[in-house]
């Protein structure tokens, strides 16, 4: 087959990456002059540009990915070839090791050495402590940073770029992932790493509008919103999937819902503003869920696949989150406003660093939680959280929840943890039926 040389190859990956670019900035200008840039609805350009600089990256990956398949580069020796092999087929080696497919980095419990049930607590109050405070810290600073103004002398302003809060989480998320890797013993990574980058995208976008949202509905609304990630998440698995739910996750998703209605219904005085207003934060919340939904599905997917370790997965997801913000950054501008707006205001950049590095802190926190304690006792956990969540931002930013928003969130809350222990009854039943049809074989 007829190779094709690597030159050739990085002449080819440039003029895409350059003729990418070139259209982004020619639909930027049109989309200007079509949408008010200072409006309401000014987000839509936000995210436009935000998907064109994605692009800039994504498409130049995929004429290398295709070209490369194609003359089967990655198989060449030398050192030149490395980092192609590792985007290809997630090492540097020639030949990939086979493991016994187990998944490296999971803290299993000793056959030989059985904690203490003391020694289990204390872990457990550990890491529970560890994500309560690094997510309560992190929600209370991203609330800040996006609806508050900070004052430069008899000026005040806010900071509108919630790109490039999304990249300094990221670039945070990756050394801390990384350090962590070099530290300890991994199985060989075997993903490659152009697969990180479909939930790569999907992530980003899903803080992208996260902190947008912000701009236009409160963090209570916010946070309640996440909770009723369940309803679209099964409506998804009902169309796509075809899938059965039992009648309890039915049950739940109606209480979630009746729930929600009624503390939107209740918390009607602590609108931001308008229809509009009202309109564009609903389709950013809605954005958010499902782009975190597909983000949870094609890391199951890999996971099941390829089988990274949980560390091995949040070092590549933000590596290649690092490359997408950045390059959004650089053709917006994104670099050059943030810093300036750093400059004037110094609190911000200890507010960045003090968010990027609770939410660093936390993701190791749920890695340690759910292989100690499993995904159960993490799940209480973090809805804990969340009603603390909101409880600290109606005291310290004032939010006003009526009667009705008060007990709108009780039954969200409720019908979580019901949702909780009915699934675990149903577990240990069907754990009880196997053993009985075990014991009578």
């Amino acid at each position: 087959m007829q190779k094709c040389p690597g030159a050739t190859l990085f002449v080819i990956v440039v003029a895409t990456g350059l003729a990418t670019w070139l259209f982004s900035l020619i639909i930027s200008h049109a989309v200007r002059l079509i949408i008010d840039e200072n409006g309401e609805t000014s987000w839509i350009i936000r995210f436009i540009f935000t998907i064109l600089g994605y692009a800039t990256v994504f498409l130049p990956c995929y004429v290398l990915i295709h070209l490369s398949r194609r003359h089967n580069l990655h198989t060449l020796g030398g050192c030149q070839w490395r980092l192609l092999r590792l985007i290809l087929t997630g090492t540097t080696s020639e030949i990939v090791a086979e493991t016994d497919g187990s998944v490296s980095g999971t803290v299993r419990p000793s056959n030989s050495e059985s904690k203490s049930l003391y020694k289990k607590a204390i872990s457990l109050c550990y890491c529970c402590a560890g994500l309560q405070v690094s997510y309560l810290l992190w929600g209370i600073l991203q609330e800040k940073i996006m609806t508050r103004e900070y004052a430069d002398g008899d000026k005040t302003e806010r900071f509108t770029d919630s790109q490039f809060l999304v990249f300094v989480n990221r670039i945070l998320a990756f050394l801390f992932s990384g350090i962590y890797l070099l530290l300890t013993h991994q199985n060989i990574h075997r993903t490659p790493l152009y697969k990180y980058s479909f939930c790569s995208v999907s992530n980003t976008l899903s803080s992208w509008c996260q902190y947008e949202a912000l701009k236009f509905v409160s963090f209570p609304t916010q946070v309640l919103a996440k909770s009723a990630k369940v309803i679209p998440v099964m409506l998804m698995g009902k169309l796509v999937s075809r899938a059965q739910y039992k009648n309890y996750e039915y049950a739940t998703a109606v209480l979630i819902s009746v729930g929600m209605t009624a503390f939107l219904l209740g918390s009607g005085g602590d609108k931001k503003g308008n229809n509009v207003t009202t309109a564009s934060g609903a389709l950013l919340l809605c954005g958010y869920l499902i782009f975190d939904s597909f983000t949870a599905n094609w890391q199951s997917a890999l996971f099941k696949e390829h089988k990274p370790s949980s560390i091995q997965m949040m070092c590549g997801v933000n590596l290649m989150s690092c490359l997408f913000t950045s390059a959004s950054l650089i053709q917006q501008g994104g670099f050059f406003y943030s810093l300036s707006f750093a400059a004037r205001h110094p609190i911000f950049i200890m507010d960045c660093l003090l968010t990027a590095i609770s939410s660093a802190l936390g993701q190791l926190f749920i890695f340690a939680t759910i292989s100690k304690f499993g995904p159960v006792v993490f799940t209480i956990i973090m809805t804990v959280r969340q009603g603390l969540s909101i409880l600290l931002s109606c005291l310290l930013y004032k939010h006003h929840l009526s009667e009705m928003g008060i007990l709108g969130v009780f039954i969200v809350f409720l019908a979580i943890f019901l949702r909780i222990y009915y699934a675990q009854q149903n577990k240990k039943r069907k754990l009880d039926a196997t053993d009985a049809t075990a014991s009578k074989v």
